[in-house]
């Protein structure tokens, strides 16, 4: 177990200046105004996410999430958790969240997978897996920021059950009214 913990950090240092960039952020492709504020009592803006809300370290379980409430004319809230961080060419989905309810301005802590929080659907991780997936950076590739963004949209998604991070990005184009940003960081 220690020479594959080895090779997983020498892999990781080696990948560190590997990142897929801010840039590809959904709340950045969408050019969405960032109007709303996310908060969250599990941890601080900027500030480490505690192991129990990880996958590498902890168990799994998803963060207390609250914000601001929507502009008027919403008729849906979409979640996004991204890290920018991971070594590929987009972001890793952490977590997707849509057909939110506008009326809808939290989510408790510990939603699992299946859930319907409120009524929103729980859609699919990058690793293809239904509902939060924590933080699990590589080790020794750094500092991982992990975006809480929620957006606004004045229009439905339209998407049933199992939709991933870029089918519901490609369903909120030319929708989003506004969205806000919580980060959270984690380091293996």
């Amino acid at each position: 177990m220690q020479l594959i913990d080895g090779i997983a950090r020498l892999a990781g240092r080696a990948l560190r200046g590997v990142r897929a960039g801010e840039r590809q952020l959904a709340k950045n492709v969408l050019g969405a105004p960032e109007t709303m504020r996310v908060h969250s009592e599990s941890f601080r803006h900027e500030a480490p996410i505690p192991a129990v809300h990880t996958d590498s370290e902890g168990r799994n379980v998803s963060p207390a999430l609250a914000w601001t409430p929507p502009p008027a004319g919403t008729k849906e809230l979409v979640l996004l958790c991204e890290d920018p961080d991971i070594p590929k060419r987009t972001p890793f989905a952490h977590w997707v969240v849509y057909r939110i309810s506008p009326d809808v301005t939290s989510f408790d802590a510990g939603i699992v997978i299946g859930d319907s929080p409120h009524g929103a659907i729980q859609g699919r991780s990058s690793v293809r897996k239904e509902g939060w997936l924590g933080p699990h950076p590589p080790q020794g590739h750094g500092t991982h920021h992990y975006h809480f963004q929620i957006f606004a949209l004045d229009a439905p998604t339209g998407l049933g059950p199992g939709a991933t991070r870029d089918q519901v990005v490609g369903a909120m184009r030319g929708k989003v009214l506004a969205c806000g940003d919580l980060v959270g960081t984690y380091t293996r």
